[in-house]
């Protein structure tokens, strides 16, 4: 192994991101998040104290800033640009277990909660209608719920009670096959023509609804890593040298 002596620029990094969930409260602030509620939501079965402990721990390292809230309620987190860079270390995790890992994901074990979040995240607000869109989507199994996405100028909320507007389109599936979609396995096209996935609505709606952009971002469609051949299963390249350059 190389001898790096008192200097390691990858302990130096682990040491700020390596935490278990310091890098998925990263991935919600690369992906737009700010507030410390839709960070913790996206993040099922963290207790609300640790989000906060790292939050703390990324500010003094110089990821993140703490802003004042608009509204005068709360703060708001917001990636300094190392923070940001950062962006680029996501997107190598995400494809190298997309590459690697792809047996073990298991994107059907997502709650519909859980999994509407994502989809918000994902959504293509230069698809929005001009007028305010209700999307209410029906999960049917394995376990029953009703959630909505209100897509209005830009923004896109999710709602776990009726938002009270008229609903212009109703997506009836089971949470597998709705997260087959946001998976990038099949197209919200290929899902409706086979059945999967029942729409009602205005059929230019429901024939290409705004969520056009459900592949994870930076990562290479699981649908190729299925069919990807073992020998690929190989070692890994073994880094270089991360020394500091003389």
């Amino acid at each position: 192994m190389p001898d790096y002596g008192d200097y390691c620029p990858v302990q130096m990094a682990a040491e700020v991101v390596a935490d278990r969930w310091t890098p998925l409260i990263v991935r919600e602030l690369v992906l737009g998040n700010t507030r410390f509620n839709d960070i913790a939501r996206a993040m099922p079965g963290i207790s609300r104290s640790l989000p906060v402990q790292r939050l703390r721990h990324l500010e003094r390292k110089g990821v993140l800033e703490t802003w004042p809230s608009p509204t005068g309620r709360g703060s708001e987190y917001h990636l300094t640009p190392a923070g940001k860079d950062l962006e680029r270390v996501l997107d190598v995790l995400g494809r190298w277990a997309v590459e690697w890992l792809f047996e073990d994901l298991r994107p059907h074990d997502v709650p519909p909660t859980t999994l509407m979040w994502w989809m918000r995240r994902r959504v293509d607000p230069e698809a929005f209608p001009p007028t305010r869109t209700t999307l209410e989507f029906r999960h049917t199994a394995p376990v029953p719920q009703t959630i909505w996405l209100v897509l209005d100028r830009g923004d896109v909320s999710v709602c776990q009670q009726h938002p009270g507007f008229e609903v212009d389109l109703v997506a009836t599936a089971t949470t597998a096959e709705f997260a087959d979609v946001f998976q990038g396995y099949r197209t919200w096209q290929e899902a409706v023509a086979g059945g999967r996935i029942e729409v009602a609505g205005p059929p230019r709606l429901a024939a290409a609804p705004p969520l056009v952009r459900l592949e994870p971002p930076g990562a290479r469609s699981p649908a190729s890593a299925r069919t990807a051949p073992s020998a690929r299963r190989r070692s890994l390249p073994r880094p270089t040298d991360y020394r500091r350059s003389a």
